[in-house]
Protein backbone atom coordinates (compact mmCIF):
# COMPACT_ATOMS: atom_id res chain seq x y z
CA UNK A 1 0.00 0.00 0.00
CA UNK A 2 2.72 2.04 1.05
CA UNK A 3 4.96 1.61 -1.98
CA UNK A 4 1.82 2.15 -4.34
CA UNK A 5 1.45 5.58 -2.42
CA UNK A 6 4.59 6.56 -2.68
CA UNK A 7 4.34 5.71 -6.80
CA UNK A 8 1.12 7.44 -7.19
CA UNK A 9 2.79 10.63 -5.56
CA UNK A 10 6.25 10.08 -7.30
CA UNK A 11 3.61 9.69 -10.77
CA UNK A 12 2.06 13.21 -9.77
CA UNK A 13 5.41 14.90 -8.85
CA UNK A 14 6.41 14.03 -12.54
CA UNK A 15 3.36 15.04 -14.50
CA UNK A 16 3.81 18.14 -12.66
CA UNK A 17 7.58 18.76 -13.13
CA UNK A 18 6.60 18.34 -17.49
CA UNK A 19 3.60 20.62 -16.98
CA UNK A 20 6.13 23.45 -16.22
CA UNK A 21 8.72 22.63 -18.31
CA UNK A 22 6.42 22.94 -20.87
CA UNK A 23 4.38 25.69 -19.91
CA UNK A 24 6.20 27.30 -17.36
CA UNK A 25 8.14 29.30 -20.42
CA UNK A 26 5.14 30.37 -22.44
CA UNK A 27 4.08 31.85 -18.74
CA UNK A 28 6.69 34.09 -18.24
CA UNK A 29 6.64 35.22 -21.67
CA UNK A 30 3.02 36.24 -21.48
CA UNK A 31 3.71 37.88 -17.99
CA UNK A 32 6.93 39.30 -18.93
CA UNK A 33 5.50 40.80 -22.84
CA UNK A 34 2.17 40.92 -21.99
CA UNK A 35 0.55 41.94 -18.55
CA UNK A 36 3.88 43.44 -17.74
CA UNK A 37 3.23 46.19 -20.29
CA UNK A 38 -0.62 46.53 -19.76
CA UNK A 39 -0.02 46.97 -16.27
CA UNK A 40 2.69 49.74 -17.03
CA UNK A 41 0.62 50.68 -19.36
CA UNK A 42 -2.63 51.61 -16.90
CA UNK A 43 -0.14 52.75 -14.41
CA UNK A 44 1.29 55.63 -17.31
CA UNK A 45 -1.87 56.21 -18.10
CA UNK A 46 -2.59 58.20 -14.84
CA UNK A 47 0.56 60.23 -14.91
CA UNK A 48 1.92 63.32 -16.93
CA UNK A 49 4.58 61.12 -19.12
CA UNK A 50 5.71 63.14 -21.76
CA UNK A 51 9.67 61.88 -23.14
CA UNK A 52 9.91 59.30 -19.93
CA UNK A 53 8.48 55.58 -18.55
CA UNK A 54 9.06 56.91 -14.89
CA UNK A 55 6.86 60.29 -14.75
CA UNK A 56 6.41 61.73 -11.42
CA UNK A 57 3.25 64.31 -12.19
CA UNK A 58 0.07 62.38 -11.62
CA UNK A 59 -2.97 63.26 -13.27
CA UNK A 60 -5.62 61.08 -11.94
CA UNK A 61 -7.84 60.54 -15.18
CA UNK A 62 -6.66 63.71 -16.78
CA UNK A 63 -5.43 61.43 -20.17
CA UNK A 64 -8.52 60.09 -19.90
CA UNK A 65 -10.79 63.26 -20.16
CA UNK A 66 -8.18 64.25 -22.66
CA UNK A 67 -8.33 61.58 -25.15
CA UNK A 68 -12.07 61.21 -24.79
CA UNK A 69 -12.97 64.62 -25.84
CA UNK A 70 -10.64 64.58 -28.82
CA UNK A 71 -12.46 64.69 -32.14
CA UNK A 72 -9.81 63.09 -34.06
CA UNK A 73 -9.84 59.95 -31.31
CA UNK A 74 -13.36 59.96 -31.44
CA UNK A 75 -13.87 59.96 -34.92
CA UNK A 76 -11.28 57.28 -35.57
CA UNK A 77 -13.06 54.97 -33.31
CA UNK A 78 -16.38 55.71 -35.25
CA UNK A 79 -14.97 55.03 -38.20
CA UNK A 80 -13.43 52.22 -37.63
CA UNK A 81 -16.56 50.84 -35.61
CA UNK A 82 -18.15 51.39 -39.14
CA UNK A 83 -15.07 48.92 -40.91
CA UNK A 84 -15.23 46.34 -38.36
CA UNK A 85 -19.17 45.87 -38.92
CA UNK A 86 -18.58 45.91 -42.52
CA UNK A 87 -15.50 43.76 -42.94
CA UNK A 88 -16.00 41.14 -39.99
CA UNK A 89 -19.46 39.71 -41.50
CA UNK A 90 -18.32 40.08 -44.83
CA UNK A 91 -15.00 37.91 -43.50
CA UNK A 92 -16.74 35.25 -42.20
CA UNK A 93 -19.35 34.99 -45.14
CA UNK A 94 -16.96 34.66 -47.55
CA UNK A 95 -14.90 32.40 -45.57
CA UNK A 96 -17.40 29.98 -44.72
CA UNK A 97 -18.74 29.84 -48.07
CA UNK A 98 -15.43 28.87 -49.22
CA UNK A 99 -14.65 26.43 -46.55
CA UNK A 100 -17.84 24.77 -47.59
CA UNK A 101 -17.05 24.68 -51.16
CA UNK A 102 -13.35 23.02 -50.18
CA UNK A 103 -14.62 20.42 -48.12
CA UNK A 104 -16.91 19.24 -50.77
CA UNK A 105 -13.86 18.65 -53.01
CA UNK A 106 -12.65 15.44 -53.50
CA UNK A 107 -9.33 15.79 -54.93
CA UNK A 108 -6.50 18.31 -54.14
CA UNK A 109 -8.10 19.24 -51.12
CA UNK A 110 -4.57 19.60 -49.36
CA UNK A 111 -4.08 21.95 -52.38
CA UNK A 112 -6.75 24.01 -52.20
CA UNK A 113 -6.21 24.72 -48.22
CA UNK A 114 -2.71 25.67 -49.26
CA UNK A 115 -3.81 28.38 -51.99
CA UNK A 116 -6.25 30.11 -49.82
CA UNK A 117 -3.82 29.88 -46.49
CA UNK A 118 -0.70 31.46 -48.67
CA UNK A 119 -1.58 34.77 -48.61
CA UNK A 120 -1.82 34.97 -44.96
CA UNK A 121 1.75 34.29 -44.79
CA UNK A 122 2.27 37.34 -46.48
CA UNK A 123 3.79 40.42 -44.58
CA UNK A 124 0.89 42.70 -44.23
CA UNK A 125 3.74 46.00 -45.19
CA UNK A 126 4.66 44.09 -48.72
CA UNK A 127 1.14 43.01 -49.04
CA UNK A 128 -0.04 46.42 -49.19
CA UNK A 129 2.92 48.16 -50.95
CA UNK A 130 1.88 45.58 -53.41
CA UNK A 131 -1.59 46.54 -53.54
CA UNK A 132 -1.23 50.32 -53.65
CA UNK A 133 1.99 50.49 -56.43
CA UNK A 134 0.33 47.28 -58.75
CA UNK A 135 -2.88 46.43 -58.06
CA UNK A 136 -4.21 50.14 -57.19
CA UNK A 137 -1.51 52.19 -59.12
CA UNK A 138 -4.00 54.80 -60.27
CA UNK A 139 -2.25 54.61 -63.34
CA UNK A 140 -3.32 53.59 -66.50
CA UNK A 141 -1.35 50.19 -66.72
CA UNK A 142 -2.53 49.30 -62.71
CA UNK A 143 -4.36 46.39 -62.76
CA UNK A 144 -7.77 47.61 -61.53
CA UNK A 145 -7.56 50.46 -63.96
CA UNK A 146 -7.39 48.02 -66.51
CA UNK A 147 -9.74 45.83 -66.02
CA UNK A 148 -12.42 49.50 -65.61
CA UNK A 149 -11.16 49.88 -69.36
CA UNK A 150 -12.32 46.62 -70.74
CA UNK A 151 -15.74 47.94 -69.42
CA UNK A 152 -15.37 51.06 -70.66
CA UNK A 153 -14.65 52.27 -67.38
CA UNK A 154 -12.11 55.87 -66.91
CA UNK A 155 -9.05 55.14 -65.10
CA UNK A 156 -9.50 56.13 -60.92
CA UNK A 157 -7.02 57.49 -58.42
CA UNK A 158 -7.80 54.56 -55.93
CA UNK A 159 -5.70 56.17 -53.51
CA UNK A 160 -5.58 60.14 -54.15
CA UNK A 161 -9.36 60.73 -53.56
CA UNK A 162 -11.32 61.73 -50.68
CA UNK A 163 -14.23 61.98 -53.69
CA UNK A 164 -15.62 59.48 -53.46
CA UNK A 165 -13.57 57.50 -51.01
CA UNK A 166 -12.24 54.88 -53.11
CA UNK A 167 -9.70 53.94 -50.35
CA UNK A 168 -11.78 52.22 -48.85
CA UNK A 169 -12.00 49.61 -51.70
CA UNK A 170 -8.10 49.41 -51.69
CA UNK A 171 -8.19 49.00 -47.90
CA UNK A 172 -10.83 46.38 -47.53
CA UNK A 173 -9.70 44.09 -50.59
CA UNK A 174 -6.25 44.08 -49.14
CA UNK A 175 -7.85 43.18 -45.68
CA UNK A 176 -9.93 40.49 -47.02
CA UNK A 177 -7.03 38.93 -49.06
CA UNK A 178 -4.78 38.40 -46.31
CA UNK A 179 -6.90 37.55 -43.41
CA UNK A 180 -9.61 35.07 -45.55
CA UNK A 181 -7.48 32.05 -46.11
CA UNK A 182 -6.68 31.90 -42.30
CA UNK A 183 -10.55 31.41 -41.53
CA UNK A 184 -11.23 29.50 -44.21
CA UNK A 185 -8.92 27.00 -42.90
CA UNK A 186 -10.18 27.02 -39.67
CA UNK A 187 -13.56 26.38 -40.71
CA UNK A 188 -12.73 23.75 -42.64
CA UNK A 189 -10.92 22.05 -39.82
CA UNK A 190 -14.44 22.75 -37.73
CA UNK A 191 -16.37 21.53 -40.58
CA UNK A 192 -14.52 17.91 -40.78
CA UNK A 193 -15.36 17.62 -36.94
CA UNK A 194 -19.36 17.17 -37.66
CA UNK A 195 -20.07 13.52 -36.76
CA UNK A 196 -20.90 12.10 -40.42
CA UNK A 197 -23.94 10.46 -38.23
CA UNK A 198 -25.75 13.74 -37.24
CA UNK A 199 -26.16 13.98 -41.23
CA UNK A 200 -27.11 10.48 -42.25
CA UNK A 201 -29.90 11.21 -39.00
CA UNK A 202 -31.39 14.46 -40.72
CA UNK A 203 -31.83 12.94 -44.05
CA UNK A 204 -33.50 9.82 -42.62
CA UNK A 205 -35.99 12.10 -40.46
CA UNK A 206 -36.59 14.14 -43.71
CA UNK A 207 -34.24 17.02 -44.01
CA UNK A 208 -32.96 17.90 -47.80
CA UNK A 209 -29.34 18.07 -48.21
CA UNK A 210 -28.64 22.18 -49.06
CA UNK A 211 -30.32 24.69 -46.79
CA UNK A 212 -32.07 22.20 -44.06
CA UNK A 213 -28.96 20.35 -43.83
CA UNK A 214 -27.04 23.86 -43.62
CA UNK A 215 -29.23 25.09 -41.12
CA UNK A 216 -29.62 22.21 -38.45
CA UNK A 217 -27.03 20.31 -38.59
CA UNK A 218 -23.64 22.51 -40.33
CA UNK A 219 -24.69 25.95 -38.60
CA UNK A 220 -24.74 24.54 -34.82
CA UNK A 221 -22.04 22.28 -35.32
CA UNK A 222 -19.81 25.25 -36.46
CA UNK A 223 -20.94 27.67 -33.27
CA UNK A 224 -17.70 27.26 -31.40
CA UNK A 225 -15.51 28.41 -34.67
CA UNK A 226 -17.85 30.70 -35.76
CA UNK A 227 -17.60 32.25 -31.79
CA UNK A 228 -13.60 31.72 -32.48
CA UNK A 229 -13.55 33.65 -35.95
CA UNK A 230 -15.92 36.40 -35.21
CA UNK A 231 -13.77 37.45 -32.11
CA UNK A 232 -10.37 37.22 -33.64
CA UNK A 233 -11.80 39.41 -36.62
CA UNK A 234 -13.27 41.98 -34.37
CA UNK A 235 -9.66 42.30 -32.63
CA UNK A 236 -8.22 42.76 -36.01
CA UNK A 237 -10.00 44.89 -37.18
CA UNK A 238 -9.94 47.28 -34.36
CA UNK A 239 -5.78 46.70 -34.43
CA UNK A 240 -5.52 47.25 -38.16
CA UNK A 241 -2.57 49.43 -39.05
CA UNK A 242 -0.05 48.07 -41.37
CA UNK A 243 -2.07 48.27 -44.55
CA UNK A 244 -3.51 51.56 -43.70
CA UNK A 245 -0.05 52.77 -42.75
CA UNK A 246 1.74 51.79 -45.89
CA UNK A 247 -1.63 52.18 -48.34
CA UNK A 248 -2.74 55.54 -47.54
CA UNK A 249 1.04 57.06 -45.99
CA UNK A 250 3.65 58.51 -47.98
CA UNK A 251 6.54 61.19 -47.38
CA UNK A 252 4.03 63.86 -46.39
CA UNK A 253 2.91 61.32 -43.69
CA UNK A 254 -0.31 60.18 -42.94
CA UNK A 255 -3.68 61.77 -44.11
CA UNK A 256 -6.07 62.92 -41.43
CA UNK A 257 -8.90 60.74 -43.11
CA UNK A 258 -9.41 57.40 -42.12
CA UNK A 259 -6.95 57.31 -39.75
CA UNK A 260 -7.14 53.92 -37.02
CA UNK A 261 -7.17 54.33 -34.09
CA UNK A 262 -3.29 52.60 -33.71
CA UNK A 263 -2.05 55.30 -35.95
CA UNK A 264 -3.51 58.28 -33.84
CA UNK A 265 -1.81 56.67 -30.60
CA UNK A 266 1.69 55.84 -32.81
CA UNK A 267 1.39 59.74 -33.51
CA UNK A 268 0.40 60.84 -29.71
CA UNK A 269 2.57 58.49 -28.22
CA UNK A 270 5.83 58.42 -30.46
CA UNK A 271 5.30 60.96 -33.48
CA UNK A 272 4.54 64.57 -33.55
CA UNK A 273 2.57 64.60 -30.57
CA UNK A 274 5.86 64.89 -28.66
CA UNK A 275 5.71 61.54 -26.65
CA UNK A 276 2.82 61.65 -25.20
CA UNK A 277 2.82 58.03 -23.67
CA UNK A 278 0.53 58.96 -20.79
CA UNK A 279 -2.00 60.22 -22.94
CA UNK A 280 -0.96 57.21 -25.86
CA UNK A 281 -1.58 54.86 -23.15
CA UNK A 282 -5.09 55.90 -21.92
CA UNK A 283 -5.98 55.96 -25.79
CA UNK A 284 -4.75 52.16 -25.52
CA UNK A 285 -6.67 51.62 -22.74
CA UNK A 286 -9.74 53.13 -24.31
CA UNK A 287 -9.27 51.17 -27.44
CA UNK A 288 -8.92 48.04 -25.63
CA UNK A 289 -12.47 48.80 -23.53
CA UNK A 290 -13.99 49.02 -26.96
CA UNK A 291 -12.47 45.79 -28.65
CA UNK A 292 -13.66 44.03 -25.11
CA UNK A 293 -17.06 45.57 -25.21
CA UNK A 294 -17.35 44.51 -28.82
CA UNK A 295 -16.68 40.72 -28.33
CA UNK A 296 -18.91 40.89 -25.29
CA UNK A 297 -21.76 41.97 -26.89
CA UNK A 298 -20.96 39.35 -30.34
CA UNK A 299 -20.87 36.80 -27.94
CA UNK A 300 -23.62 37.60 -26.19
CA UNK A 301 -25.60 37.89 -29.78
CA UNK A 302 -24.52 34.73 -30.67
CA UNK A 303 -25.74 33.23 -27.02
CA UNK A 304 -29.44 34.37 -27.75
CA UNK A 305 -29.42 33.19 -31.31
CA UNK A 306 -28.19 29.63 -30.25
Amino acid sequence: MGSAGSRHRAGRRRAALAFWLFVGPFAVGLLAFTYVPIGWSAYLSLFDARNTVTPSEFVGLGNYADVLTDRAFLDSIGTFTAFAAFVVPTTVVLALALALLVNQVRVARAFFRSVFFLPFACSYVVASLVWKSSLFSGLDSGVANTVLGWFGGQPQAWVGTVDPPLYWVVLVTARLWLQLGFYVVLFIAALQRIPAHLYEAAWTDGASPGWQTFRHVTLPGLRGALVAVLTLNLVNAYQAFDEFYNILGDSRGYPPFARPPLVYLYYTSLGSGGQDLGRGSAGALVLALVIALATLLSGRVFRRAG
